[in-house]
């Protein structure tokens, strides 16, 4: 497992996303998402020495936190937008999001996808009626066919990250947090391409600077790491990882996400394939809680001690619990027996 302590950027003050917008999005959405459950963790608050909150985001129905950001977005289309249908590109949960407000809203919608993306996601995400097309071995690649689309038929792209309409739905988890958890003084946030951290940053950095940010992902593929690292998007070949999720580009031209991770990120962890295994498996054996490996990045940072403890509440957001069976029993194989070999 990697630290790292990040270098505060500088926001662009022309392309800064306002708080109002976090609280809009949280009043345009109310319709369509649910506010999710935030449980107290007693074997984690144990372990640290401090009380651990869990922020259930696979609580919903699509069984991750992106429907907020996509709920945003579309809902927030014009009527002609929406008559000429959306499409997207995803590592599986985003585009399950856009299919999911799509078909509840009536409106037509293709995601593009890789190869890499799990049978669990695509089953989903055929279940949701949205018409898929899969494309090349990496996210960007189902972006680039999910450009050409938009050009071709006149569809609107729902980006998954780096949109202002996204991040601010995504922000709506962290005004839920400052709802429910006053003590709150640490929040333990998956990263990838930072919709997820920008909105939380933004919500909970607007009200309460003293709130640490640490941002998990994994070791193999992890972008938005070695971007800020190079002070620069940096491109990178996708690996296999539990935390698929978490693969992906954050694009060159980014506009909103990298400088927003850059400005609101205290810390950075990155875990081994090991560690997010175990963590899988820990707590479905501890809580019955399931989780996909993005998910798990934050509980790997937990049990590693990787986030240096202070007086205060902290909460991990559990992003997502949509994992292939045969992966989650192998796991928990594998945990069973180190188990009894103790």
């Amino acid at each position: 497992m990697e630290l790292i302590i990040t270098k505060k950027g500088a926001l662009n003050l022309s392309r800064r996303i306002d708080i109002k917008e976090v609280e809009r999005a949280q009043k345009r959405i109310a319709s369509l998402v649910n506010k999710t459950p935030l449980i107290e963790s007693f074997v984690l608050s144990e372990k640290l020495g401090r009380p651990v909150y869990l922020k259930l985001e696979n609580t919903h129905d699509i069984g991750a936190f992106k429907v907020r950001g996509a709920a945003n977005k579309i809902l927030s289309l014009s009527v002609e937008e929406k008559v000429r249908g959306v499409t997207t590109y995803s590592t599986g949960n985003h585009g399950m999001a856009v299919a999911f407000v799509a078909k509840k809203l009536g409106i037509r919608a293709v995601v593009c996808i890789s190869s890499r993306v799990p049978k669990a996601k695509v089953d989903s995400l055929k279940s949701l009626g949205a018409k898929i097309e899969v494309v090349g071995k990496s996210q960007d690649a189902a972006g680039v066919r999910c450009y050409e689309l938009a050009k071709e038929k006149g569809y609107t792209v729902i980006e998954p990250f780096d949109d202002p309409f996204v991040i601010a739905g995504q922000g709506t988890i962290g005004l839920e947090l400052l709802e429910d958890l006053p003590d709150l003084k640490d929040v333990v946030v998956p990263l990838s391409g930072g919709g997820l951290l920008s909105g939380i940053g933004l919500a909970l950095k607007s009200n309460r600077s003293d709130i640490r940010i640490t941002g998990v992902s994994m070791e193999q593929s992890a972008v938005m790491h070695e971007s800020i690292k190079a002070g620069k998007p940096v491109e990178l070949e996708e690996s296999e990882t539990l935390a698929d999720s978490l693969l992906g580009g954050i694009g060159f031209n980014n506009q909103y996400t990298f400088k927003m991770v850059q400005t609101f990120m205290d810390q950075i962890v990155l875990s081994s394939e090991e560690e997010i295994g175990y963590a899988i498996a820990y707590m479905m054996d501890k809580q019955r809680i399931i989780m996909e490996g993005a998910a798990a990045t934050g509980i790997a940072a937990i049990l590693g001690n990787n986030v240096a403890h202070q007086n205060g509440a902290l909460a991990v957001i559990i992003t997502g619990q949509n994992v292939d069976m045969s992966i989650l029993l192998q796991l928990i194989k594998n945990y069973t027996f180190e188990k009894s070999k103790n």
